[in-house]
């Protein structure tokens, strides 16, 4: 039998994961999940692990306000409040997206900018500001938070096993950074997946998740893997023409209230 086996929400963008045992769900996807994002304070761009190592070390804890608690080794924690919906915007870009979405303001900054190293911003996206999912997959009204380009990232358990067998080494599942994790099923079946239902929740499998650099940084340490691994094996037998492919990315169809422990249901 198939059921979900593991959790996990990113309040913050390419930062440290929350470990859940149940989670609601709402139009973006996990409640909380990606809905903050630090930028550049010049240029609003994006950061993330994939230049910024050391975020994988910057705790960031979701509140029942929908505020943050930010925390890392050497910094003292800040609270930070949830900022208005349409109050003090800042245009941020994230991918081909721009957008303009609320600042969490100046000592947010200061901190975030200690943290880093350079002066950065943190941002917030409130669902009425939210962006439109990857064009060409899933419903036109499908949307996103901070996420690379889907709410939600599925990987079954077996597929990990698959890779840490030909990589010869163990890895954690954290260097993919997935929502939910599968276990039960074989390794990669879920490329095959069309629609699922966990408990009262009916998802759609609408696109294989292209892997990145991201994937060679050690959730533990922040260090980079020298010999550029796992990337460099899923790039030998798991390439497609948009990249190397692990997991798939899924939008919820409803919302409702996940888990750990319940049965999968593949419906097509």
């Amino acid at each position: 039998m198939l059921r979900l086996s593991a959790l996990y929400r990113y309040p913050l963008k390419s930062g440290k994961p929350e470990i859940l045992q149940s989670i609601g769900l709402d139009k973006l996807g996990l409640e909380g999940d990606r809905r903050w994002m630090l930028v550049d304070e010049a240029s609003g761009r994006f950061l993330t692990q994939r230049a910024e190592a050391k975020m994988s070390q910057l705790a960031a804890l979701w509140n029942a306000q929908g505020g943050l608690t930010l925390s890392a080794p050497g910094h003292a924690a800040l609270e930070v409040p949830l900022p208005e919906a349409d109050s003090d915007l800042r245009g941020v870009t994230i991918w081909r997206d721009t957008l303009r979405v609320p600042d969490a303001g100046d000592e947010a900054a200061r901190w975030v900018s200690e943290f880093i190293g350079k002066p950065t911003r943190l941002v917030q996206v409130p669902l009425s500001r939210a962006r439109m999912t990857q064009s060409g997959y899933g419903h036109e009204d499908d949307q996103v938070a901070f996420a690379d380009g889907f709410p939600l990232l599925l990987i079954g358990e077996a597929s990990l096993q698959d890779l840490v067998q030909k990589v010869g080494r163990p890895l954690e599942m954290l260097r993919f950074r997935p929502n939910l994790v599968i276990e039960g099923s074989e390794a990669f079946a879920e490329d095959g997946w069309k629609r699922i239902r966990i408990g009262d929740v009916e998802f759609r499998v609408v696109k294989p998740c292209s892997r990145c650099i991201l994937t060679t940084i050690d959730p533990q340490t922040g260090e980079r893997s020298a010999d550029r691994e796992p990337l460099a094996t899923l790039q030998k037998y798991r390439a497609q023409a948009d990249g190397a492919m692990f997991g798939q990315n899924l939008v919820n169809d409803s919302n409702g209230q996940l888990q750990v422990g319940m049965p999968v249901e593949i419906l097509e």
